[in-house]
């Protein structure tokens, strides 16, 4: 079996994701899963499903990640991991579906209005 492709975006992060049957290695930009998100909490959300579907040694995933923080790049690592495990089996569509990591998450930054300090934030307004 060759490599399973995917993509994975939340906010302005994207990830490419390439899976292949392994022993559960995570290559993240060239480091390992721990090294490059630090927090256990990040760890977790990235993992989260490979627990669900009890996948967590069975595949090596090297993923390409730009844009965005440290939390929106996990993110879209799980929608990416959660996308490949649905090409390798589609068996595991409905327990994925139904946790929502199959779910692309819309929500992007307001774009800053011109008059406004931010996107509706407006200057102090003054009387006198």
């Amino acid at each position: 079996m060759e490599y399973i492709n995917t993509v994975g975006r939340r906010k302005t992060s994207v990830a490419r994701l390439y899976m292949k049957p392994g022993k559960g290695n995570f290559t993240i930009n060239g480091k390992k899963l721990d090294k490059y998100f630090a927090s256990e909490l990040l760890r977790l959300i990235v993992e989260q499903p490979l627990k669900l579907v009890d996948s967590l040694k069975n595949f090596d995933f090297k993923v390409n990640l730009h844009g965005g923080g440290l939390k929106g790049q996990a993110e879209a690592v799980r929608l990416a991991v959660a996308r490949a495990l649905v090409k390798n089996n589609d068996e595991t569509r409905p327990v994925l579906k139904k946790e929502g990591f199959l779910t692309r998450d819309p929500r992007m930054v307001e774009r800053k209005k011109y008059g406004r300090r931010k996107a509706r934030r407006a200057f102090q307004w003054v009387k006198r």
